[in-house]
């Protein structure tokens, strides 16, 4: 099929802000998935408040994701956040299986955002002079993410 949605940016542009987008979209579906993980294993007598704290990641997850695949559809570029696409191209630490203590699961969110901050930084520098819409997408993004970020590394003190 050709493509339906025509971009106002070049060709270039175009493929640049798209492979960021599509790249925020793979890893924040994978947070939301390791957040959900994490939320329904943690045990451990932290366990309401660090229960609860996974939904708010989890909420802020799904809204980011939802932003940048329409971010892409806006340019021109099909999202695709297909289980497949997000396994094999995420940049996330994982999560493991089964019950987890929230001493580990703590850590493992951390080790999670900063992942994905890491790659949304340099997003961030690839976007800045081909679209900067999408780069204040992502920035604004990343501030969320690295306040969460903070919060959670707070809890490990």
């Amino acid at each position: 099929m050709t493509n339906p949605i025509t971009s106002t940016l070049d060709a270039g542009q175009q493929k640049i802000a798209g492979d960021a987008l599509q790249g925020t979209v793979v890893d924040l579906i994978d947070l939301s998935l390791i957040a959900k993980q994490a939320h329904w294993n943690v045990i451990g007598k932290n366990f309401r408040s660090v229960h609860l704290e996974l939904d708010e990641l989890v909420t802020a997850a799904r809204e980011f994701t939802d932003q940048a695949a329409e971010r892409a559809t806006a340019i021109g570029v099909s999202p695709d956040g297909r289980a497949a696409t997000v396994s094999s191209t995420a940049g996330t630490k994982g999560f493991g299986a089964g019950w987890t203590q929230d001493s580990e699961v703590v850590p493992a969110v951390v080790d999670n955002i900063a992942a994905v901050v890491e790659r949304l930084r340099g997003r961030i520098a690839d976007t800045g002079e081909a679209d900067p819409v999408t780069q204040d997408l992502l920035i604004g993004i990343t501030a969320r993410l690295e306040q969460l970020h903070w919060m959670w590394q707070a809890q490990a003190s």
